[in-house]
């Protein structure tokens, strides 16, 4: 019988939350900047929208080749979440060329999302190597960190309105290097990890057969359905709110940056939750709460500003809360030799899960009234609860 694995070393969490936030800050480091960018003669082509869908297409693609690959099994995990920091780092870099294109913008944008894809799931699969026991805690932590990072670059432009926007880039650059780089010296192979020592196409194929397995990933998808969409569009519903509501009273500037940040407290406080009860409870909680607010949101739209503040911001906490406890789940369900891989590549198709979202939520705002857009991403809650019926019947 072999001895149980030591408790971590009390800096591995910390180091890997660090490393996660400013991994993930390169994510949105673009479209933070992206005003100023477009002020230069050779960017003139380039949108919002088209520089958010190349970040989202490079992390699909990226998750895919490593999901297909198994590299998060076969390679050190720290090793290669080092070198995609490094080298997302240098991507964001490229924002400062001064003769950059909207096709180079939309390269580098790409790549970036490549990158991404070695440290968003490869951070998971590193806290799933040393939390066998409380991972939903550990996960909720990174996740919150994830929350963060994707913020950092528009609260860095809000509080510092005066703020260069290359200050922007260079900051998030260093910052996913810095936590590179620390993670890497500080945070070795966790004691659960298994390394996977060949391709193992068929493993990966068969671990959704596996019913458990299935409920945690349809979960996940469900919630992926409503969370960046939510996310991108939550300036279009304070619009809708004023609009509905022309006077004197105002909602507080930064209310769109907050909606967004708060999300992390909520990862943090499932992950706490998790302890007690595990991590379905949680996220089937997160689900109905979210579920409820697109159900609710014509409405929610009509509430006086004070009510309609307080709802918007307990949807911004329910509708990420379930995140890390997905995750979780599927970390829990997968066989130990391919656990990186599964995550990779149930976040890999997550992801490309909310493109197909955003694209049908953008393309239906001529055709469905402001106030009753949001009802389109109920189907992502009601999916999420479906799938998990039985196993929180059995639980």
């Amino acid at each position: 019988m072999e001895p149980a694995p030591r408790q971590p070393r009390p800096w591995i969490l910390p180091v890997l939350v660090f490393a996660q936030f400013a991994g993930t800050s390169l994510w949105f480091a673009g479209n933070s900047v992206l005003p100023d960018l477009l002020r230069r003669p050779g960017l003139q082509g380039a949108s919002l929208g088209g520089v958010v869908s190349a970040v989202q297409l490079g992390f699909i693609a990226g998750t895919l080749v490593f999901a297909l690959l198994t590299l998060a099994d076969r390679v050190p995990p720290a090793r290669l979440f080092l070198l995609s920091a490094l080298l997302g780092s240098l991507t964001n870099l490229g924002l400062l060329w001064p003769e950059l294109s909207a096709a180079g913008l939309l390269g580098l944008r790409f790549a970036t999302g490549l990158c991404l894809a070695g440290i968003y799931p490869v951070g998971m699969k590193i806290a799933a190597d040393y939390y066998a026991g409380g991972l939903g805690k550990a996960l909720g932590f990174l996740v919150g960190a994830l929350v963060l990072g994707t913020a950092l670059p528009h609260g860095l432009r809000w509080l510092g309105t005066g703020l260069p926007w290359a200050a922007v880039v260079l900051a998030t650059s260093g910052l996913a290097a810095g936590g590179g780089i620390l993670l890497w010296l500080l945070v070795p192979n966790g004691p659960f990890r298994r390394p996977g020592s060949r391709l193992e196409p068929g493993a990966v194929r068969g671990i959704w057969q596996h019913p458990p397995f299935r409920a945690a990933a349809l979960g996940y998808f469900g919630h992926m359905w409503e969370l960046y969409t939510f996310w991108a569009f939550v300036p279009l519903l304070l619009t809708v709110y004023r609009q509905l509501h022309p006077g004197p009273a105002e909602l507080p500037a930064g209310l769109a940056f907050g909606v967004i940040a708060s999300g992390a407290l909520a990862c943090v406080g499932s992950g706490y939750l998790a302890q007690r009860w595990g991590s379905l409870r949680p996220a089937r909680l997160a689900l109905w709460v979210s579920g409820a607010c697109c159900v609710l949101s014509p409405v929610l739209l009509q509430l006086p500003p004070f009510l309609f503040i307080a709802a918007v911001l307990v949807w911004g906490l329910a509708v990420v809360a379930d995140s890390p406890q997905f995750s979780a789940l599927v970390a829990q369900q997968a066989p130990t030799a391919i656990k990186g891989t599964a995550l990779t590549l149930v976040t890999c198709l997550g992801f490309a899960l909310t493109i197909v979202s955003l694209q049908l939520f953008g393309a239906l705002q001529s055709v469905v009234a402001g106030q009753y857009l949001f009802l389109l991403l109920a189907p992502g809650p009601v999916l999420g609860l479906w799938a998990t019926r039985k196993t929180a019947a059995s639980a």
